[in-house]
């Protein structure tokens, strides 16, 4: 799609830096230890990591996103947005600090984070200023959605096999970059009503969903650069078919934002279309389509909106 001026931004204001929070289960591997603490209790796992803190942890689901985002702020470029990434932990300092050893010895400049000794970390998403949260606790995931924080579970996934250092990441539309009004409707009164919906209301944009925020703050980041040597690549990978295309470009027109790529796949699987497209992670509400992704790509389940909420 191409790109739109600034000028025709809708009411989305364009950030000067984004900002993500990450639970260390979703930057780093620590499902084995996590199985040990559920296993046989906190006293068996601080041990084992406090044994172990000079070992570096084997990188996690979204350890690929988080580096190639920090890799950001090496590229001396006039208005770049800066990228944070905060590490939130229900480690406590102490069994935490093998994690930061692993940050240290990755060289991932993460410096700013919280230990929670076993609470819920959704509370200090919003001090952090985070604009997106991935965690594998999907309890903390919720809660951030419901405050408003775009938020993912990160599920165990197959790796990206691709070797680049362009980042590239796939989003659902509905309830993901937009609100579930149509996807309610395909839900509570058959397809025929939302496609008919969708040809009345083709001139209406579509709300915003939770990721819309992320969208425009990789947007913000992609508008420094030419487009043919954006660091970032951007897919939008829907299980909607014409005609109901129409009403999702018109919406991104006018929310003036770029999306690289649109896949409207009717219905198909979404797994081996987004391993063609070699994301980095995709976020999906739909449990059906995480199911499907999961198996090619790194992928985020998004709690929201009808599909999101149940099962």
């Amino acid at each position: 799609m191409n790109e739109t001026p600034p000028s025709a931004v809708a009411d989305a204001a364009v950030p000067d830096r984004l900002v993500v929070a990450i639970s260390s289960r979703a930057l780093f591997d620590l499902e084995d230890s996590h199985q040990l603490f559920e296993r046989e209790g906190l006293a068996v796992y601080a041990d084992f990591q406090r044994a172990r803190e000079d070992e570096p942890l084997e990188p996690g689901i979204a350890f690929p996103l988080v580096r190639k985002l920090l890799a950001l702020n090496a590229r001396a470029q006039p208005g770049l947005p800066s990228v944070e990434v905060i590490l939130l932990s229900r480690n406590s300092a102490d069994t935490g600090l093998r994690i930061f050893n692993s940050i240290e010895r990755y060289g991932l400049e993460i410096v700013r984070a919280a230990f929670t000794n076993g609470a819920p970390t959704f509370p200090y998403i919003k001090p952090f200023g985070a604009q997106l949260f991935l965690s594998a606790h999907a309890e903390d995931v919720a809660r951030a959605l419901d405050a408003g924080i775009a938020a993912a579970t990160i599920l165990p996934s197959k790796a990206a096999t691709r070797d680049s250092d362009q980042l590239r990441i796939a989003f659902d539309g509905d309830a993901v970059i937009f609100g579930d009004e149509s996807e309610r409707i395909s839900t509570e009164q058959g397809i025929e009503a939302f496609a008919r919906n969708e040809r009345e209301q083709a001139q209406l944009p579509l709300s915003g969903g939770p990721f819309r925020g992320v969208l425009a703050a990789i947007h913000a980041i992609q508008r420094a650069f030419p487009m043919e040597q954006s660091p970032i690549r951007t897919a939008l990978v829907t299980a909607r078919s014409a005609p109901a295309h129409k009403r999702v470009i018109l919406t991104l027109r006018h929310w003036g934002v770029r999306l690289d790529e649109a896949l409207f796949l009717g219905g198909r699987d979404k797994g081996p279309f987004l391993e063609a497209f070699g994301a980095d992670i995709f976020f999906d509400d739909s449990h059906k389509n995480v199911e499907s992704a999961r198996q090619h790509v790194a992928t985020g389940h998004v709690p929201h909106g009808v599909l999101g909420r149940s099962g």
